[in-house]
């Protein structure tokens, strides 16, 4: 398609952030697809916690949080990133993401330790049982992405006292783990990107409150701030 083409070749810069892409490797392959599509492209590949504080930070010293499929967090000195303590992806770590939530869900589902609505939602609307969860979980690739799929069952039944107890250990385990490393946390806003933080965003601010955290900005999708903050660089 000649259309599609000369658009590829209009393209002057592209500007990518990706989880893992701070990692050299990892980051030269997505630059060269990138490339062999967009050819006359200057292109950047970055890490996403760098996308997340360009969305959130507004060029300030603060935290920034990811709270989405997975989690993270760094500190931003206005210029540059700083990373305390690891991201352990979701079988270790990912503490408050929908992968964490979605696992601690589907094992009380296999347990029978649900609230009844919730139960009935995953085996009525899910056609959930054991065989199902552990080919999607143990088998299957992206079992991340598939275990936070059911973060929206969790928001569904958000009233349920059961889903309020869980997101918030969710939220303090996060704050504790990876915000309560930095030793500044208290004294500069702690910003989050992500839907889980977004969804749940009043069971955040409370976590944060009993931590004396001074909650920043919260970003469901950052492209929007991303565009802006690079139309200003």
């Amino acid at each position: 398609n000649k259309s599609l083409v000369s658009y590829s070749n209009s393209v002057k810069q592209i500007v990518y952030y990706g989880a893992g892409c701070h990692n050299t490797e990892l980051g030269d392959i997505v630059r060269k697809a990138l490339q062999l599509i967009f050819p006359n492209a200057k292109i950047t590949v970055d890490h996403d916690m760098i996308g997340s504080a360009h969305a959130t930070c507004e060029n300030k010293p603060g935290i920034a949080c990811i709270l989405g499929t997975g989690s993270n967090s760094c500190y931003f000195d206005g210029t540059a990133i700083y990373e305390e303590v690891p991201a352990l992806a979701y079988i270790l770590g990912d503490e408050g993401s929908g992968s964490f939530y979605g696992k601690r869900l589907l094992a009380d589902f296999l347990y029978k330790r649900l609230p009844a609505s919730i139960y009935e939602t995953l085996k009525n609307d899910y056609n959930l049982n054991k065989d199902k969860i552990l080919q999607n979980t143990y088998f299957e690739k992206n079992a991340n992405v598939y275990l936070a799929s059911f973060a929206k069952v969790l928001h569904q039944h958000k009233n349920e006292k059961y889903v309020q107890n869980i997101v918030a250990f969710g939220m303090h385990t996060f704050l504790d783990i990876h915000v309560k490393c930095y030793k500044n946390y208290q004294e500069v806003p702690v910003h989050f990107v992500g839907s889980i933080a977004f969804h749940f965003r009043d069971i955040l601010k409370n976590e944060c409150s009993k931590l004396n955290i001074k909650l920043g900005n919260i970003v469901q999708k950052p492209i929007e701030k991303l565009a802006v903050h690079h139309s200003k660089s």
